[in-house]
């Protein structure tokens, strides 16, 4: 009898699938998790899409009027940034800046360019900051995760 109840006791933690019960739905702009739900009649979770080729549909915009777009956030492996060279006032440099204010890397560009991939493999999980300085002076800041 003992049997038989450690096997069922067994059973029930080994086939139960706790992990694809709660969902999490995250804000396209900043990343943040906005709904987390428990899903009780699940499906398996579907496989990640993968990326063949990077389309302007897949990009993230700040906002309707703005010029900067970029891909994915949260990212794993390489953020794709992509501009739009207007009045001629270009990208001059990027930096990315940890959590902490640290700068981590900077990346000078040309005039010429509208578009750079940042690598985050070397990168710990965590939240960064992504700076993109203007020919004019101006500023522009991207809130990333990394995941």
């Amino acid at each position: 009898m003992k049997n038989i109840l450690a096997i069922l006791w067994f059973g029930t933690f080994f086939c139960s699938n706790a992990q694809n019960k709660i969902t999490f739905s995250y804000d396209s702009l900043t990343g943040n998790q906005i709904v987390r739900s428990l899903c009780l009649n699940c499906q398996t979770a579907k496989p990640a899409k993968e990326i063949e080729a990077i389309t302007d549909e897949d990009l993230i915009k700040f906002s309707s009027e703005d010029v900067i777009s970029y891909y994915p956030n949260p990212v794993k492996e390489e953020l794709y940034l992509k501009w739009e060279l207007t009045n001629d006032n270009s990208v001059i440099s990027i930096q990315i800046v940890g959590i902490s204010g640290q700068v981590l890397k900077k990346y000078n560009t040309n005039g010429n360019i509208n578009s750079q991939n940042i690598p985050f493999q070397s990168y710990p999980d965590g939240v960064y900051i992504v700076s993109l300085t203007y020919k004019n002076g101006e500023q522009k800041t991207i809130k990333i995760i990394k995941k």
